[in-house]
């Protein structure tokens, strides 16, 4: 089983901060896993970025993550994806990458999770948990119950994966939401909009890691 990262930090496309200094500013506050978030840009724009990004995590021993973009597998120094599409055939994307990437998907429902599970996923992002702006969407909040009713159904069916809450999680969420036995927390607006960016990340840290 792969090394999952318990806080998984998310960029984001942001007016005053790139996603370079994004990650810079995120291992500086001892970040081990950057999931880079950019659907705006040009391949060749994201592979600049991610080569710049790539250097940085290589530079603090950080796993890096691009979210979908899949199609640049080997194109650059990265560890894994993370894919949002629920509907995405895991098998496939599998066959594509090989078994050394690792792969997460996004999850909203039971089904989801058992299929990620079934088709090779290594972890999912379970969520939403609350209302978020980073990844606008229509689908069920889940709240802390949410996590709790999930995992004691996973449990009866001896399915096992690391779950992550993620999607407008904050600091005083942390806590509870670690009681309820999930593998982790995947967080960006709460980071990236602080005001002591770094500061933010490691209480987040301490917490998850507690």
């Amino acid at each position: 089983m792969k090394y999952i990262e318990k806080l998984q930090y998310i960029t984001h496309d942001l007016p005053h901060l790139s996603h370079v200094a994004q990650v810079q500013m995120a291992c500086e506050a001892g970040a081990k896993w950057i999931q880079y978030r950019c659907l705006s840009k040009t391949d060749e724009e994201l592979l600049t970025e991610i080569n710049l990004i790539a250097e940085i995590c290589d530079d603090w021993g950080t796993t890096l993550v691009v979210t979908d973009h899949i199609h640049l597998n080997g194109k650059a120094d990265i560890q894994g994806f993370h894919i949002e599409n629920m509907e995405a055939d895991f098998t496939i994307l599998r066959k594509l990458v090989g078994d050394d990437i690792t792969l997460g998907g996004s999850a909203n429902t039971l089904e989801n999770i058992i299929r990620l599970v079934n088709e090779g996923a290594d972890y999912t992002g379970f969520g939403p948990f609350a209302h978020t702006a980073t990844k606008p969407n229509d689908l069920p909040l889940l709240g802390v119950e949410g996590y709790s009713v999930m995992l004691k159904k996973l449990k009866a069916l001896s399915v096992e994966i690391p779950i992550l809450a993620v999607g407008g999680v904050k600091f005083a969420d942390v806590e509870s939401l670690m009681q309820t036995g999930i593998h982790g927390i995947a967080v960006s607006g709460a980071i990236n909009l602080a005001d002591d960016f770094i500061e933010a990340y490691q209480d987040f840290y301490d917490v998850v890691k507690g």
